[in-house]
């Protein structure tokens, strides 16, 4: 394969701040937005064997590093982003298609169980690759079946048996990447999934920093209790470091308050757990997950 065959989107030394929620990162050396599923499996299969390959969907679960990433970014935001109907209660999702969208388009269809994913802030690739959350509902009890594509451009349609799934957590066969799912969902009424989605979405602007950019929630709910009440018991409401602040408004969401760097998220996050765990003995576990290199 050539750069001229390809009808996707190379950049080089591409910035990548501008493609997450937290507004930090330095370049990657290659980012790659595939013009098709077609494209995407070409561009795959013509990667030399050894190149370091990255995901990147609306950033909204990710802290890149200052010095950026050595390798190739697949950048899926505005392509595998289909949506799909699939009668009678089904739907097909790109793991490109934003949660919100996801939401907003099964309630049109008078399907009912996918509303949480509003409050989700990423793409379907990222809920399926984390088992993403949000007021009490997860993605994969949805799933039917996925498919996936591996570093050779080859996709495959899995069953939801071949996956294991628990709370943030996804295991399945390995160096496969989602490109859609099937969902599951039920009949209902329009009118009241679309109430909810509303009520979610106030619910979410009343107690979240949303103004600011953030990743969304930062650590894992240890069991029986909650992130956000251990951080606020430990005095961390509020503390900063450089421009990263432990949000006033919601203790488990750290926020850039216009100048952050990714480097200051990060130790933001190590001091956190360092705190948490030596006034409570919990040691909190990260939603957020770290790529490139930060020194």
């Amino acid at each position: 394969m050539t750069a001229s065959s390809l009808r996707g989107e190379l950049r080089l030394n591409e910035p990548l701040a501008r493609y997450t929620s937290w507004r930090v990162g330095g370049p990657a050396d290659r980012l790659y937005r595939p013009a098709d599923e077609a494209d995407l499996a070409a561009f795959l299969a013509g990667l030399e064997r050894g190149e370091p390959l990255f995901w990147l969907g609306l950033g909204s679960n990710l802290l890149i590093g200052d010095a950026g990433v050595r390798g190739t970014v697949i950048h899926t935001q505005g392509c595998l982003s289909t949506i799909a109907a699939r009668p009678p209660n089904g739907l097909r999702i790109g793991a490109g298609a934003s949660c919100a969208k996801v939401a907003r388009f099964a309630a049109r269809q008078g399907l009912v169980g996918a509303e949480f994913l509003a409050g989700i802030p990423g793409t379907m690739g990222g809920a399926l690759a984390m088992n993403a959350g949000a007021w009490g509902g997860e993605t994969w009890p949805l799933v039917q079946q996925v498919r996936t594509i591996d570093r050779a451009g080859q996709i495959r349609t899995r069953g939801h048996s071949e996956f294991r799934f628990g709370y943030r957590e996804v295991e399945g066969p390995p160096n496969e990447w989602f490109i859609d799912a099937d969902l599951l969902l039920s009949p209902g009424d329009t009118d009241a999934a679309q109430a909810r989605i509303r009520a979610l979405l106030d619910r979410r602007a009343a107690t979240q920093p949303t103004g600011l950019p953030s990743c969304g929630s930062v650590f894992r709910n240890p069991p029986g209790d909650h992130a956000a009440r251990l951080i606020e018991a430990a005095g961390l409401k509020g503390r900063r470091l450089g421009g990263a602040e432990v949000s006033s408004k919601h203790a488990n969401f750290i926020v850039n308050l216009g100048d952050a760097s990714a480097t200051d998220i990060a130790g933001l996050i190590d001091l956190v757990q360092v705190e948490v765990e030596r006034r409570s003995g919990i040691r909190l576990r990260t939603e957020v997950r770290r790529m490139g290199a930060f020194q």
